[in-house]
């Protein structure tokens, strides 16, 4: 399939046709990593992110809660 690609705003866009996205199952504000591959574009579709729930599951650490130093200031802040 021969596609343009055209301007879009101050970008440019690759528009897909509706039936390679029902094929590859991606819909409207999935995220894709876009990377290249020996001059050819790759476009994967990202995993879902996990739930601070589902990221602490595995957590075996001991972790405990502290403020630290991040140093004097150096402009405007407020403290």
């Amino acid at each position: 399939m021969r596609m343009t690609i055209q301007k879009w705003g101050n970008s440019h866009a690759l528009r897909l046709p509706k039936h390679i996205l029902d094929e590859l199952k991606l819909k409207e504000n999935d995220q894709l990593e876009v990377s290249l591959d020996n001059g050819a574009i790759v476009m994967k579709k990202t995993r879902e992110r996990k739930t601070l729930e589902e990221r602490m599951a595995g957590y075996t650490g001991a972790y405990v809660c502290s403020e630290w130093d991040t140093g004097e200031a150096q402009g405007q802040e407020i403290w």
